[in-house]
């Protein structure tokens, strides 16, 4: 039996883990004005006026406030100088005072008003007008929903509206100590439910009894619970995200579970991939070369390197071995990694065409899945951030294929 797995049932497996979100520290309010002052900074040096920082993870990003995007507009518009204010529905304003870190005026509308037109009229107040046929520059989110960019252009032709994913993407993909700091600790805390839930493996067992626990692991180590969880036996391993059936655990099956959490709204995002039983030589061989695509990536993480460059060196590893090229299967059918921050997937991205160069501070996926369809797949994943002496692992890789957490090491 592989080393780990099975042996323990859930009632034991949760008494051994412990809270371990003792000392993580939110981001400060002065963190989150170092940010506007360099978004600030970035758009005076491209001519952007102003800013619109949709619901969702760009104005958490700025301002501190957790909003779930809706029907309803709801973000915070950031001067190239000066304070930034907010924009909300009338009877939101004091849940999202509530949720302000960076203080500003909160400017509302009532449910039969525009929040269109009062973005527009905050611009003019604010001094961003169109002259003398001249169109300001201002840049909308990137997630803000076609329909809210349409009720917004059709009011005027005086601006000139740009993504903003040129500010917004800048600033957020290098990331801080802070960020660092809550990201590994999301992480160790979701590899040690990876250990839990290998524990309580056993024949007959179901995917979503498998789930449910890793949910209950996560609140058992001070989180939230899981943000996302894929448990895949079997020949649902191969395909990457899943698949729409519960599968029951058989003797010889590949397993592979994916799950994260959040600490203090950054994310974790870890692999593991095993065999309840005895792994074949076949499911053996097929790990290892895994394990080496994994390491040849994480070797080619050189700062000032493209991020394809990483990408490729996964693929040759793989196409060294017999399996690919390309996206051919049997082989990696995707990119060998992403960024990860306060989304799970954010730029810059750890694949063909995505030629940012790697720079201290980015943070990135190492995930160069083999998928052999019809049989299993084995996908490795741990995470690295970029330091100025190379690459840094947030979670060690799997050991061996007899041995996934290192325990008998």
């Amino acid at each position: 039996m592989t080393l780990g797995v099975g042996g323990s049932t859930p009632e034991q497996a949760l008494a051994r883990l412990q809270n371990m979100m003792a000392g993580a520290q939110p981001i400060t309010e002065a963190e989150y004005q170092t940010r506007i002052d360099r978004a600030q900074a970035l758009m005076r040096e491209q001519d952007i006026a102003a800013l619109f920082l949709a619901a969702g993870s760009n104005l958490q990003y700025f301002t501190g406030v957790q909003w779930h995007p809706s029907e309803r507009m709801v973000g915070a518009i950031l001067p190239a100088s000066g304070a930034l204010e907010y924009l909300a529905p009338a009877f939101e304003e004091g849940t999202v005072r509530d949720f302000q870190v960076v203080p500003g005026v909160i400017n509302t509308w009532q449910e039969h008003e525009s929040p269109y037109a009062l973005l527009l009229d905050c611009l003019k107040r604010l001094g961003i007008l169109p002259n003398d046929g001249a169109q300001p520059k201002v840049g909308l989110c990137s997630s803000l929903p076609f329909f809210m960019f349409e009720g917004i252009r059709q009011l005027t032709s005086g601006y000139r509206f740009v993504d903003a994913g040129g500010i917004t993407t800048a600033c957020r993909q290098c990331k801080s100590s802070a960020e660092i700091a809550l990201m590994q600790r999301a992480k160790d805390m979701t590899l040690e439910v990876h250990k839990a839930a290998a524990s309580i493996l056993h024949e007959g067992i179901s995917t979503t009894e498998v789930a449910e626990f890793i949910h209950q692991a996560h609140r058992r180590v001070g989180a939230p619970g899981s943000t996302f969880c894929i448990v895949l036996f079997g020949a649902a391993s191969a395909f990457p995200h899943g698949v729409k059936h519960a599968q029951l655990l058989k003797d010889g099956d590949m397993v592979l579970i994916d799950t994260g959490c959040k600490v203090h709204s950054y994310l974790s995002d870890i692999t593991r991939s095993y065999v309840f039983g005895t792994p074949s030589a076949r499911q053996r061989d097929f790990w290892s070369k895994e394990k080496a695509a994994q390491q040849a990536a994480f070797e080619a993480a050189i700062l000032g390197a493209p991020c394809s460059s990483v990408d490729a060196a996964a693929r040759l590893s793989l196409q060294a071995v017999g399996l690919g090229p390309g996206y051919s299967l049997p082989g990696l059918p995707h990119r060998t990694g992403h960024g990860i921050g306060l989304d799970i997937h954010e730029g810059p991205y750890l694949v063909g065409g995505d030629d940012t160069p790697l720079a201290e501070g980015m943070c990135f996926s190492n995930e160069p899945m083999i998928c052999v369809p019809g049989e299993f797949g084995i996908r490795l994943e741990d995470h690295f951030y970029m330091t100025a002496n190379g690459p840094r692992w947030f979670t060690q890789p799997s050991h061996s294929v007899d041995d996934p957490f290192g325990l008998g090491v």
